[in-house]
């Protein structure tokens, strides 16, 4: 059946039931309150409220015992710390110490070595003005039973080739100087009366080499052996400057300077005929110019 049709029945129904004047009332459905199986006391709150206080008294029974057994570790570890702090103060207030001990030896050692730097300066003003009346004659044979009238023969002879018209009273002191053991072409050292003959000596010397195509060599000194041994002639200089004009010659070849020479025991370089002339004061300075394009 449709609903329509359902619908069509009930409104049947209902005209027919009222206008028999039937009553209808709808059913009574109060339902009673259902009853606990089981009511709970007073007895029993307090029972459970018992328990409660005694899980939380052991709860914290049990705390307490905890924190007691922690304590003195705690009381160990605040000691260690305050142990290890004072360590860290005690070993600051050291390194702060140190420090200052390092930066005041740092100048004492500054110091002493601005001041050994102005004794080397004034040592080798010294030595420079010991022998700047000396030259110096290199790669010289050595005779048998050399003597020191057989060196002063050889300046002698040397002074006749150059022009210089030396003589012995010209000459102050002369001798050789000590080589290596198997070495015979040391150098010989000659004391001159003054600066003057030493440098005009030094002149004229430069000047043979240039004029003449034989430059000086063991012949002009009256050897008749090693008559072709090339020697060279130039200013004592000292160990210092010896060093600085190695230097310097090296310097020169590398960085091609027209020019490199020494005078009054000092070293000088110069690149061309118009620059500046430089005066080799150490070996700082040397490769400094090294590394100057």
């Amino acid at each position: 059946m449709s609903r329509e049709a359902d619908m069509s029945v009930c409104d049947e129904e209902v005209t027919q039931e009222q206008l028999s004047g039937i009553d209808i009332t709808p059913p009574n459905y109060v339902f009673g309150r259902v009853r606990s199986s089981r009511s709970i006391t007073m007895d029993d709150f307090n029972a459970f409220k018992d328990e409660i206080k005694t899980m939380i008294h052991s709860l914290c029974s049990a705390q307490q015992q905890e924190l007691k057994n922690i304590s003195p570790t705690l009381r160990k570890i605040e000691q260690t710390n305050a142990n290890i702090e004072n360590s860290i103060a005690q070993l600051t207030s050291q390194g702060m110490e140190l420090t200052n001990k390092m930066i005041e030896l740092e100048n004492k050692s500054k110091e002493y070595r601005d001041y050994i730097t102005l004794l080397e300066e004034k040592i080798e003003n010294l030595e420079m003005g010991w022998r700047k009346s000396n030259f110096e004659i290199k790669n010289v044979p050595k005779k048998l039973n050399e003597s020191k009238d057989d060196l002063v023969g050889m300046i002698i002879s040397l002074s006749e080739t150059i022009g210089a018209n030396l003589s012995k009273c010209n000459i102050k002191d002369i001798y050789r100087l000590r080589g290596k053991k198997d070495s015979q072409n040391t150098s010989i050292i000659v004391e001159t009366s003054s600066t003057m003959v030493k440098t005009n000596i030094i002149k004229l010397c430069k000047a043979f080499n240039i004029k003449t195509k034989s430059k000086l060599c063991a012949k002009h000194l009256g050897f008749r052996t090693y008559e072709d041994m090339p020697i060279y002639v130039s200013e004592q200089l000292t160990m210092r400057g010896s060093r600085l004009h190695f230097l310097a010659r090296d310097l020169a070849k590398s960085k091609q300077y027209k020019y490199c020479w020494t005078a009054y025991g000092k070293v000088y370089v110069r690149k061309t005929d118009n620059s500046a002339i430089i005066l080799i004061k150490s070996e700082a300075q040397v490769q400094h110019l090294m590394n100057t394009d």
